[in-house]
């Protein structure tokens, strides 16, 4: 039995200005537990770190959203986006003290300003890819080809006009997408019963329309799937779930540079 993944189309994205230049003022509770080793200093030193790498956290995530929001809901540029980092200027002790049941417990909550931060990518994964066709007629099949210069897990997406995004591997035919040092690889792959075929969205006129294919590459197997991603065999995601795309953005934005990469590719469509 065959399985067909329908392409989509993506008009041309708009040029992008980012809201999210500027720091964000944000508030989080962090806490420490004493061992029979600790000293109290240690111990509120550890809950103000944990505060703050949750206060970093909490703004990164601030950045993505006004990024999105700016981009008109248009996400295909959020997988790019996503080495945004956090730099903490100004930390200022909102309470703090011993747990009154658990005095061994130390809770402080700070209100720190983050200023985002947007890190070059210098040694790690490099990732090449290409597309069978850069010109393909409505019901033409497509191959996306891709090599990366180390192991890595490799997680393909395909981004149409209205947002929806839709993970093509890993998927229940193929759940194999680790990749070797150097090897060229191509989805579908050669013998699958996958068929990736070109069509227009449903009610769009226009003679012809593009597509973006993008692929994430990751030193380490990330839980893309249970992040709400299903395979387009079962299901694609509209422009208004753009939480999920958010919520691997916000993991991206956690890995260091080196730890990742992308690559896309943009095809036309013709009648």
């Amino acid at each position: 039995m065959k399985h067909w993944f329908a392409i989509g189309i993506i008009l041309s994205l708009s040029t992008l200005s980012f809201a999210a230049e500027q720091a964000v003022l944000v508030e989080a509770t962090g806490e420490a537990q004493m061992g029979e080793m600790d000293t109290p200093k240690e111990v509120m030193a550890r809950a103000k770190r944990d505060a703050q790498n949750k206060a970093v956290e909490k703004a990164v995530g601030a950045f993505i959203q006004a990024h999105t929001l700016v981009s008109n809901n248009q996400v295909a540029e959020d997988l790019v986006y996503a080495s945004v980092r956090g730099k903490i200027e100004k930390t200022e002790i909102i309470r703090e003290g011993w747990d009154e049941k658990d005095r061994n417990l130390y809770r402080v909550a700070l209100k720190v300003l983050v200023e985002p931060v947007y890190p070059e990518k210098g040694q790690g994964i490099s990732l090449k890819m290409s597309l069978s066709k850069s010109v393909l007629k409505e019901g033409e099949e497509a191959k996306v080809f891709y090599q990366a210069n180390s192991d890595c897990y490799i997680y393909i997406f395909s981004i149409a006009a209205d947002g929806s995004v839709t993970l093509l591997l890993p998927n229940s035919v193929d759940k194999d997408n680790h990749v070797t040092q150097g090897k060229a690889y191509e989805f579908p792959s050669a013998g699958s019963p996958i068929r990736l075929q070109a069509m227009f969205l449903p009610g769009y006129k226009e003679k012809f329309a593009e597509e973006r294919i993008k692929i994430i590459a990751t030193k380490n197997e990330e839980a893309i799937v249970p992040l709400g991603f299903q395979e387009a065999m079962v299901k694609v995601y509209d422009a208004k779930s753009t939480g999920l795309v958010s919520e691997l953005v916000k993991r991206l934005s956690q890995l260091e540079p080196a730890e990742w990469a992308e690559a896309s590719a943009v095809y036309r469509i013709v009648r």
